[in-house]
């Protein structure tokens, strides 16, 4: 049999704790819960399991590789979006085979796995829930069965008042493959929500076995310490010595005489105590630690890599790895303290209180309330695109307002500091605080409220502004995204990223009297002078009227599916706007739905990004257009409205030079990051949009409209364009790599290719007689970006193959 554990949880109400760690690898008495699901399993002879991951997937495949080390054989299937319970094991089809076992990696239990089996099997069941009777279910699904066991009904996480049943649903299934034939691999569905209500009034055999054996789901952080408490109490384990009747400790650990140790309680490998010091009962000490002189220890678990200070106090915390504690602080009952956190001597943590990773709390602090960003601002963490972080966890309305005072402090007075929002509510809470930084920091503001990302690079420059700032959210508004606009409508650059920074860390803040606070102005539909100031640069509007193309839109952004849909109409175009992006959980099941309305419609189709200046771009046939394939056909559109100079990334294909070279127009490789782009493009040209190039790249709204003026005039169609372009073979690829060894691995490219063509304009460009190969170290993630390419396709595989292998080798032999 099969088993296929469900770790893919990002654990957020255990924040601070999964704040570095997904769920399932939070640790219960000193081992991560998933490890403890899998000896489960081992210990029930299932040793064939698959593990379906989305939250930080790396962290679990680094810990437990194939399962090897484990006993058992492990497979793993990560999702790149949610999917759902059901979505998540469905997505593992081709590991499943037979009766198979569904079991979470984020909750503990030691239930008799055999036994549940051999009751799934004696009832003919399709699904078998295992179930667990809870003196308090409203946090659980709640299932009834009847006096055969078999389940007549359920109701996920009621009300009190909906409550008719203590028996709830453990999230352990023993399932058959065939009820996964109600849904398609890829869709968004929950086992609880969608697939065993279908079961139930389909009449499918469907059972639930009730146990009495011990589960507890780690969902917050009372239940993790519960949890810790509820194993120390019967532990054993031949990894740990047992010096005394409750009291275990593991190899070369340093007890010395004198020191008080009350069971039940665990300590960890390499870990070092003190004299006097007292390790009261349930308290469990992880790997690596120091706890000196005359400290003492109650109801408390330390993780890893931990130094404790004299005379330190804890009743009742949790202390996450590589934190440090001076001496003499005190730390009470239900605190929480995130990694990597320094408390300085002398103070205290009060009852209850969470303190967020990476934090220092200075000498002599009383804490009484939750620390999120941090006694002083942290640095700020710049993105390719702007700062980006959770609502109210990362980006706080306080750290909003220190950032708008930040950046207000890097613009010319006189000018006014443009700003607008994609509409949301959290979105527009951010924007109100950082407002308030720039007022008080004696600024004008000029607020657009709601508007594409477009349209306010547009009016940065129509209002002559020192700048813009454009706040946006996804993930259902969790996620916040702030983006920087210079006064030519372009990114900030790096440098200014870094001014900021420090003058955040400083707080060296312009501030201004009371009689001095800046002025708020409320710009309300600047999206009408947009769309005016464009039809006043489209050429041949008049042949676009006499035809009148259908175009079909959509976008994420109702708004910029308005300004698109108005621009169009304007210029003559039938408009049709979807509206059912939102009704499809996965972008690709949206676009295959959006290509056949487009077919034999409709001109072209576009389905434009939330910021407004990207799109998905679908022909008359119904064909989805390659980003590079695009990338190609916007520099011959450009070349076909005048562009003389066309600006390109660095690791754009050879085919822009044979198009150049055709029309004689000049290239220029710059940077690939978006800032150097844009800046690039838009400091040489007085009126935005006169500027194609960047229109094509930049504008997807106005995008449309060229692109609609380009295919009339030349009486072409999209696909037709298409086939006019060179043929060019390339392919992208990245590797993963740690910022620590991305220096090595660049060295060592470099010295063994110095007999070897080579440029190092922006990564290392290795040139040979069949292509060539870029290895571009990324600036905000740790992989290693590789672009290829080839004469040829075989020409493109040949040198793909040879430089990630090479890389690998590399990345494996340091």
């Amino acid at each position: 049999m099969k088993a296929v554990i469900m770790a893919g949880g990002e654990g957020t109400r255990l924040r601070p704790l999964t704040c570095h760690i997904p769920k399932p690898m939070v640790p219960i008495a000193n081992t991560p819960v998933m490890e403890h699901i899998i000896n489960l399993l081992k210990k029930h002879n299932i040793s064939e399991i698959a593990a379906t991951l989305y939250y930080m997937p790396d962290s679990i495949v680094d810990y437990f590789q194939d399962g090897s080390k484990f006993g058992v054989n492990l497979q793993y299937f990560i999702e790149e979006t949610p999917l759902g319970t059901g979505g998540s094991v469905l997505n593992a089809d081709k590991f499943l085979d037979g009766t198979f076992i569904v079991i979470s990696g984020d909750a503990y239990t030691n239930i008799d796995l055999t036994k549940a089996v051999e009751y799934h099997k004696s009832k003919n069941s399709k699904a078998t829930l295992i179930l667990k009777k809870q003196s308090i279910p409203i946090e659980y699904g709640i299932v009834i069965t009847d006096e055969e066991g078999r389940i007549v009904r359920f109701l996920e996480k009621p009300s009190w008042g909906e409550v008719f049943s203590d028996t709830v649903n453990t999230g352990i299934y023993i399932l058959e493959p065939e009820v996964f034939n109600y849904y398609k691999k890829g869709e968004n569905f929950d086992f609880s929500k969608d697939l065993f209500p279908r079961l139930l009034k389909d009449n499918v055999p469907m059972y639930g076995y009730i146990t009495n054996e011990y589960w507890c789901d780690i969902g917050d952080i009372n239940s993790y310490r519960q949890t810790n408490f509820d194993v120390i109490e019967n532990f054993s384990s031949n990894k740990y010595t047992k010096i005394k009747e409750g009291v275990y400790v593991g190899q070369n650990s340093f007890i010395p005489e004198g020191v008080v140790l009350k069971a039940p309680c665990i300590i960890g490998d390499n870990t070092h105590i003190s004299e006097g010091c007292k390790i009261e009962s349930y308290t469990i000490i992880g790997n690596n630690c120091y706890i000196d002189a005359f400290s003492s220890l109650k109801r408390t678990i330390l993780w890893n890599n931990i130094k404790i200070g004299k005379s330190v106090e804890c009743r009742g915390s949790i202390i996450c790895d590589f934190t440090k504690i001076q001496d003499s602080v005190h730390i009470y009952e239900a605190t929480v303290i995130g990694k990597d956190t320094l408390v300085e001597k002398n103070s205290t943590i009060k009852p209850g209180v969470k303190i967020w990773p990476e934090k220092l709390i200075p000498s002599s602090s009383i804490v009484n309330r939750n620390i999120i960003w941090g006694t002083k601002p942290q640095r700020i963490k710049f993105t390719e695109n702007g700062i980006e972080g959770e609502f109210n966890i990362e980006i706080t309305p306080e750290t909003a307002s220190l950032i708008g005072s930040a950046y207000a402090s890097t613009c010319k007075k006189q000018l006014p500091i443009l700003i607008c929002t994609n509409g949301s509510r959290s979105a527009i809470a951010i924007k109100q605080s950082i407002v308030a930084g720039i007022i008080s920091s004696g600024y004008r503001v000029l607020d657009l409220e709601h508007e594409p990302l477009n349209v306010l690079r547009y009016a940065v420059r129509f209002y002559k502004g020192s700048s813009g700032i454009y706040i946006s959210s996804k993930n259902t508004d969790n996620l916040i995204n702030i983006q920087f606009i210079n006064e030519y409508g372009a990114n900030i650059d790096r440098k200014s990223e870094k001014k900021i920074d420090q003058i955040f860390i400083r707080e060296d803040f312009q501030r201004c009297s009371a009689y001095n606070i800046g002025s708020i102005i409320n710009i309300k539909n600047f999206y009408e002078l947009y769309i005016q100031n464009c039809l006043n640069n489209i050429k041949g509007i008049e042949k676009i009227r006499t035809k009148s193309p259908r175009i079909l839109i959509s976008s994420l952004d109702e708004r910029g599916a308005l300004i698109a849909s108005l621009l169009l109409e304007s210029i003559g175009c039938k408009v049709s706007v979807d509206y059912n992006i939102n009704k499809f959980s996965n972008l690709d099941g949206y676009v295959k739905y959006f290509s056949e309305q487009v077919k034999s419609n409709f001109l072209f189709g576009a389905i434009i990004n939330s910021s407004c200046e990207n799109f998905i771009l679908i022909d008359e046939k119904g064909d989805l257009l390659q980003q590079d394939i695009y990338k190609l056909l916007s520099y011959l559109i450009s070349i076909k409205f005048g562009e003389k100079d066309l600006i390109v990334p660095y690791t754009t294909s050879f085919a822009v030079d044979n198009i150049a070279n055709q029309y004689n127009v000049k290239v220029t490789r710059v940077k690939s990051n978006t800032a150097e782009i844009l800046n690039q493009m838009l400091n040489k040209t007085d009126n935005l949009y006169l500027n194609v190039q960047y229109i094509l790249n930049f504008d997807a709204i106005l995008s449309t409209a060229y692109i609609t003026a380009f295919l009339i005039e030349n009486n072409i169609t999209l696909s037709e364009a298409v086939d006019t372009l060179p043929k060019f073979y390339t392919k992208h690829q990245e590797i993963k790599c740690a910022f620590s060894d991305r220096g090595r691995i660049i060295r060592q490219i470099i010295e063994q290719n110095k007999q070897d063509k080579m440029e190092l304009y922006e990564g290392v460009k290795l040139i040979s007689d069949k292509g060539y190969a870029i290895i571009l170290p990324d600036d905000h993630k740790p992989v290693l970006k590789i672009y290829i390419e080839g004469y040829n396709q075989e020409f493109a595989d040949d040198i793909a193959e040879d430089v990630i292998n090479r890389l690998n080798r590399m990345l494996k032999n340091p």
